[in-house]
Order: C-alpha cells, then sequence, then structure tokens
C-alpha cells in the first residue's frame, strides 16, 4: 500500500477551490445582512448552494479514489478521477450564478453535477470490483 498523494495534491487545490467560495458566501451575508438563510437574496442562495454541493459530493469521491489509489490503481486513473473532480467542481459554480436555462446553466451547474454522479457511481463501481477480486 502506497500513500494517495496525487489525490492529496489534488485535494490540496480542491481545499482552495472551497475557501473561495466559503468566502463568497461569507461575503454576501455581510452585504445583505443575512446572519441565517439567505434574506430572500438570489445571488447568496446561489452561493450557498454552491458551497454545499461542493461539501456534499468532494469529500466521499475523494475518499473512494484516495483508497483506489492506495490500493495500486494506475497513476493514469487517479490523475483522470480527480482531474474530472475537479472540473466538475469549478464548472458547477460557475453554472450557479448563470439564468436558468442559458448555456452557461447547462455547461455550469448541469455538466458539472452530471460529471460528479458519473465519478461517484465510477468510483463505487471500481471500488466494488476491485474489492470482489473481479479485476486489477
Amino acid at each position: 500500500m502506497h500513500l494517495p498523494s496525487i489525490t492529496a495534491t489534488y485535494l490540496a487545490v480542491l481545499a482552495l477551490l472551497y475557501t473561495v467560495l466559503a468566502v463568497q458566501v461569507g461575503r454576501l451575508r455581510q452585504r445583505d445582512r443575512a446572519t441565517f438563510g439567505d434574506n430572500g437574496s438570489l445571488q447568496l442562495r446561489s452561493a450557498i448552494r454552491a458551497h454545499a454541493n461542493f461539501i456534499e459530493y468532494v469529500p466521499i469521491i475523494t475518499l473512494m479514489v484516495a483508497m483506489l489509489e492506495m490500493s495500486g490503481l494506475a497513476a493514469t486513473w487517479v490523475h483522470l478521477l480527480m482531474g474530472a473532480l475537479l472540473l466538475s467542481r469549478l464548472l458547477h459554480p460557475l453554472g450557479m450564478y448563470a439564468a436558468p436555462n442559458t448555456l452557461q446553466f447547462r455547461i455550469g451547474r448541469v455538466g458539472g453535477i452530471t460529471i460528479t454522479f458519473i465519478l461517484l457511481i465510477a468510483s463505487a463501481l471500481m471500488i466494488l470490483s476491485r474489492s470482489t477480486g473481479m479485476t486489477g
């Protein structure tokens, strides 16, 4: 078993992105004087959801990829999985700030969450496959 250094590197970059999302929520809360909730601000609501969506998916996918990396998954696959996660997490907030049914909305929000779901399922299936000894 080796340490998941590739996953850790991507996780560090994702942590910086998470910080940007958190700071944006804080900035908008101050601007809109919204200690709790969104105070009726669509922009704050979008920022809160972009921040929350990130934390809902990134930990479990990263954990699964780290386990795959530790189990000996080829570095190319680890880069592919974590690179796709980074891409999805960059796209999603861009879509959250766009008007519904615009190209930016579809590419960002829909594209970002679609990639995220594919990663969630693919990582889970790869772990199940490796743990049952079906493939290496």
